[in-house]
């Protein structure tokens, strides 16, 4: 007599996929939830703004996204999806204020690179390359308007507490740390000679083509300006009695002196340098918040939501 045994139990596969098409609305409801209070001192500030100005500022945001995706043309040779590419701009967007700045958005980007077929050293140089142009723009640009406008920050109108000298402490620290690592690991300085010769590599056969050329480093200017006119728009929208150029200023100074603090999209560290360059630009310190809090609804809050669905949709699309 045969006896007949059950087949072996299968073991359930996690739905990998599916638990990250889901993560991202997740954690937007988390950051919403933490920041509840904020979110309707934000809109209430909305409902008495000129609605004109608010739809300008909104229309640059959008335009954001466009120059983020013609940059990132702009940093590879290969000619890459332009839809994919702009909704990958949005998703990443969202993707940048629920991780800690810039990783977010760099971490889309990059897999959105390797599934379009590039190899990851070369989508590494690439996005190298990227980050260097926006801040290379954003700097640039700051000069620009420092220059035109020298005395659109008056940076004697702050509290002795707001100095920033313990913020260039420790930015010295942490590169005094990196360079040691750099010397001493004789493997990491290896990996990162042979990182950088990919990326000069890179960036050459970038620049031996006008098109791409011009596309990075139009895209890495046009990002900041749109960014700086999207407060401006805002700020006259609430009636802050500061000149749009001085706004400018003051978002471009605020944003350059937070770049390196790992918060999510910069939520708390940019709002307060914000508050702080628009007093120092010449703002009442409670239409200076009304601003930023309504310019952060505008630019981070609206679009978190549609951008985290949009990043699930690319995750079950295996666009990224």
């Amino acid at each position: 007599m045969t006896v007949v045994l059950p087949p072996p139990a299968r073991r359930r596969r996690v739905p990998v996929r599916q638990v990250l098409c889901l993560l991202p609305l997740l954690l937007v409801a988390v950051v919403a939830v933490h920041h509840r209070h904020v979110l309707a001192e934000g809109f209430g500030h909305l409902a008495t703004a000129k609605w004109p100005w608010l739809l300008a500022a909104a229309g640059a945001t959008c335009l954001t996204w466009v120059a983020a995706a013609v940059t990132r043309q702009g940093a590879v040779v290969e000619r890459l999806p332009g839809l994919r590419l702009l909704a990958t701009q949005f998703a990443a967007g969202a993707a940048n204020h629920l991780l800690p700045t810039g990783l977010g958005a760099s971490a889309v980007n990059l897999r959105f690179m390797t599934v379009c077929g590039l190899p990851l050293a070369r989508s590494s140089a690439a996005l190298a390359l990227y980050l260097l142009a926006e801040t290379i723009g954003r700097l640039g640009l700051l000069a620009a308007l420092l220059i035109t406008f020298p005395h659109a920050l008056r940076l004697g109108t702050l509290a002795p507490d707001t100095a920033i000298g313990p913020l260039l402490i420790g930015i010295c620290a942490a590169l005094s740390v990196a360079a040691g690592a750099l010397v001493c690991v004789r493997r990491l300085r290896t990996a990162a000679l042979s990182f950088l010769r990919t990326a000069l590599g890179e960036a050459r056969s970038v620049h031996m083509r006008p098109a791409r050329a011009l596309a990075l480093w139009g895209g890495a200017l046009a990002f900041p300006a749109l960014q700086a006119a999207g407060l401006a728009a805002v700020g006259q929208a609430l009636g802050l009695p500061v000149p749009p150029a001085h706004m400018a200023v003051a978002y471009l100074a605020a944003t350059v002196a937070v770049a390196l603090i790992p918060t999510p999209g910069g939520i708390g560290s940019v709002e307060a340098a914000l508050i702080l360059a628009l007093v120092a630009a010449g703002g009442p310190v409670a239409v200076a918040t009304a601003v930023v809090l309504a310019f952060r609804i505008i630019t981070v809050w609206a679009p978190l939501l549609p951008g985290a669905l949009t990043l699930g949709a690319l995750v079950r699309l295996k666009v990224i």
